[in-house]
């Protein structure tokens, strides 16, 4: 860059001086400050990512992954880094983006970057800084970028800046940028997140490649991970578990921020889990998650039962036009209720799906754990063939449904000789099964068959609770789809009624009737 006050030792040292000597700190207590790195930053993260070389004098790591809780600068950090790439990383024509789950977000580090160099006499003369983008003297351009990844074929990138990777709702985006480096000497995605709580994320694909990466059963060169965070086992309310998630702990962020956050957090299991994750960095269930995934991974059945002959109880969750339509069946079996669920999504919908829900419905299809119907909406006439091929497998007693829009299908149903019995999705009918679902589930009298399908559903449930403690699952307030569970809990209540009936049922007067 010129005007350096010493000479730099290698490319991580020249790193170091760009930051100390052309950057400044653009909020905050340090704000008009010079950037000088932390112990943390220079060690873990500037250092290694541009000191380690290959043979031909290039950068080993290409991606950069980096788990950290809020507060820690990693903003700055990356508007810093966004910077280094346009102008010092002597890249012809550099081409930088900053990307996100949407332009806003996006635009965070972007108009930090814009700070620095309005504050910086050097670099205000090697650039010009529009509102939307930044254009160095070389031809280099720096911007904020859509979400939308179709727009984004045809980039020539050499260097992404990738901000709250767990935001993101597919995978789309990531593969999109990824793929437009490959033409460059030396690209490098630079990734900064905070820990989430889908386990069908990409976020969590990351997340689980760079703990790989770090423990050494995944070989990978070119990747550096970087993760700051407590341990599944560290008590959250102490502050040595403080300290060891958070490496600017005492400087960027005080300790009785933390003791008022775990203050509010012991009383709102909601906020613990926020806590946990933005200030911990560990993974949770879901804010308001219903059943805890540990506990639901201890239900699982290996080996599945042969229950061919087996008397079950089912249940069907209907779509009304893009959700998915679930099957369910219980069997209870001495003190044991054994469940399976099966799925269908329609096709022409699917790409929407994907892009509201997180998850790649394509790839669930081709493992055999949800089918694909044609059109736009599911066909009924693929569930009811379904319903009665197993039911020729299975002793089906009846099958459980919602009576609201399912009078054809119900009757479509009772034509062939299965009985239909109507639940009601209102408190009456759902609390006492959601109650006994659960206390299945945590004395892991519940059983499962490891279905990612199932298990994506049940972590989505969120319960709405009235003023006299009954409760349901909310699809409205669930984080995503749950019909899996919806149907899953049906079919078991109904599995439960038989099967406790000489105790008396704890259904009595539960709402359930038969059409």
């Amino acid at each position: 860059m010129g005007r350096v006050k010493k000479k730099p030792d290698g490319p991580a040292e020249g790193c170091k001086l760009f930051f100390e000597q052309l950057l400044g700190h653009v909020k905050g207590e340090l704000a008009g400050e010079s950037f000088k790195l932390s112990d943390w930053q220079w060690k873990d993260i500037i250092q290694p990512l541009f000191g380690t070389l290959r043979a031909d004098g290039t950068r080993q790591y290409r991606t950069c992954y980096i788990e950290i809780p809020r507060k820690m600068g990693k903003s700055t950090l990356a508007a810093g880094i966004a910077l280094y790439l346009l102008f010092a990383d002597q890249e012809p024509g550099a081409e930088v983006v900053s990307a996100a789950a949407d332009r806003e977000q996006a635009s965070i580090v972007f108009d930090m970057a814009k700070i620095m160099i309005e504050n910086s006499p050097i670099l205000s003369q090697r650039c010009t800084v529009y509102r939307k983008w930044i254009e160095t003297k070389t031809g280099g351009v720096y911007k904020a970028i859509s979400a939308d990844a179709y727009t984004k074929h045809g980039m020539n990138l050499s260097g992404i800046i990738f901000d709250e990777v767990h935001c993101q709702p597919n995978r789309e985006l990531w593969d999109t940028l990824q793929t437009s480096t490959g033409a460059r000497r030396q690209p490098l995605t630079f990734a900064i997140t905070t820990a989430g709580y889908d386990r069908e994320s990409l976020c969590y694909e990351l997340h689980k490649y760079a703990k790989g990466v770090k423990e050494g059963t995944i070989v990978d060169p070119a990747f550096l991970p970087v993760i700051y965070a407590a341990g599944d086992d560290d008590d959250w309310t102490q502050e040595e578990t403080w300290k060891k998630a958070n490496p600017g702990y005492g400087v960027s962020v005080q300790a009785d921020y933390f003791r008022q956050q775990v203050l509010e957090a012991k009383a709102s299991p909601g906020k613990e889990m926020a806590f946990r994750r933005l200030h911990l960095c560990q993974w949770t269930e879901g804010v308001s998650r219903w059943i805890n995934l540990e506990k639901w991974d201890a239900c699982l059945a290996d080996p599945w039962p042969d229950l061919a002959g087996q008397p079950c109880w089912g249940a069907l969750d209907l779509s009304s036009t893009t959700d998915l339509t679930s099957l369910s069946l219980s069997w209870p079996v001495e003190q044991f209720i054994f469940c399976k669920t099966w799925s269908w999504a329609p096709r022409g919908a699917m790409k929407e799906r994907e892009r509201r829900n997180r998850v790649r419905i394509d790839t669930w299809a081709h493992q055999g754990n949800i089918e694909i119907t044609a059109g736009d909406v599911v066909d009924y006439d693929a569930v009811v063939s379904k319903l009665f091929e197993l039911s020729k497998i299975y002793q089906i007693k009846e099958i459980a449904i919602d009576r609201w829009n399912a009078s054809h299908i119900a009757q479509v149903i009772q034509a062939q000789g299965l009985p239909v019995v109507a639940f009601g999705q209102g408190f009456a009918s759902m609390s006492p099964a959601c109650k006994d679902f659960e206390a299945l589930v945590l004395s892991e009298r519940f059983k499962h068959d490891g279905s990612p399908v199932f298990r994506w559903a049940v972590g989505n449930v969120s319960i709405q609770t009235d003023a006299a403690g009954n409760i349901k699952p909310s699809k409205e307030r669930s984080l995503e789809k749950i019909d899996p569970a919806v149907a899953a809990i049906m079919a078991t209540a109904r599995a439960r009624v038989q099967s406790v009936t000489d105790q008396g049922s704890i259904y009595e007067k539960s709402g359930l009737f038969i059409l």
